[in-house]
């Protein structure tokens, strides 16, 4: 596999980022499958789309890509912030693609979030540029991906190592069992997969949950009933196979 950045497509170009943008998008058009189907080659929509970089043929799923050099950090700079909250609460949202490559322009790692993961608390505002900038009063955004939960992220190469391809695809079918519109309900079952996340053994309790009451009572101020919430969310991703019910108030992470 050829992790080489091909440089010969930018050689016209002046601004980095969109000589990095061309040569990305380039190279994940011609070397990554589709994770939601498995089909061998994900097409670029080139421009045609505002919101998308590349569409898979056969299942019709779109996706964005954003690249990064080095670490990824815990933020990704992203465009208007109207914009990305217009499109996280509706149902064309694509998929996320997340490329680290080094200084040499080799590709590293990359990393999928699906679009039914993304809601407004991980979408962070951007203070409007300065009256004297070109775009003076635009705001832009920066996506939190540290508060991401784990599970939403798929490893499709780690290290220069593709992850197999079926394992990818049982992953992102997994995952979308968790799929729903509703963005409450939505932003209800991540912040609850981050408190899971937060409990370092891989069996707790109840009693353990209860624990990020107070934490998620700052961000469902509308909430009246915490506690219930959070056994109503329990019970789905008990349901949806991401953890097992062990009886008398554990339970244990499947995925």
């Amino acid at each position: 596999m050829n992790f080489n950045l091909n440089t010969e497509l930018v050689a016209d170009f002046t601004s980095n980022s969109q000589k990095i943008r061309i040569m990305s998008e380039h190279w994940v058009a011609h070397n990554i499958f589709c994770p939601s189907c498995g089909n061998m080659h994900i097409s670029s929509l080139g421009n045609n789309m505002p919101v998308a970089d590349f569409k898979c043929e056969n299942c019709g799923e779109i996706y964005e890509l954003k690249s990064k050099n080095k670490r990824i950090g815990k933020k990704i700079t992203d465009g208007a912030y109207s914009t990305m909250i217009e499109r996280i609460t509706s149902i064309s949202n694509p998929d996320l693609f997340v490329m680290q490559y080094s200084d040499n322009l080799q590709v590293i790692n990359l990393t999928l979030i699906p679009k039914f993961f993304f809601v407004p608390s991980v979408i962070e505002k951007r203070k409007p540029l300065s009256e004297t900038a070109r775009r003076a009063g635009w705001v832009g955004c920066n996506i939190l991906y540290s508060q991401i939960p784990e599970q939403a992220k798929i490893t499709i190469i780690s290290n220069q190592k593709f992850a197999d391809r079926k394992l990818v695809v049982d992953k992102y079918a997994k995952l979308k069992k968790l799929q729903t519109n509703n963005i409450e309900n939505r932003s209800w079952l991540l912040d609850i997969l981050c408190c899971i996340n937060a409990i370092s053994n891989n069996d707790f309790s109840l009693k353990d949950m209860y624990n990020f009451k107070d934490e998620l009572q700052l961000k469902h101020i509308d909430n009246h009933n915490v506690e219930a919430k959070i056994r109503q969310q329990l019970q789905v991703l008990r349901d949806k196979s991401v953890i097992e019910f062990l009886g008398n108030g554990y339970y244990r992470k499947l995925l």
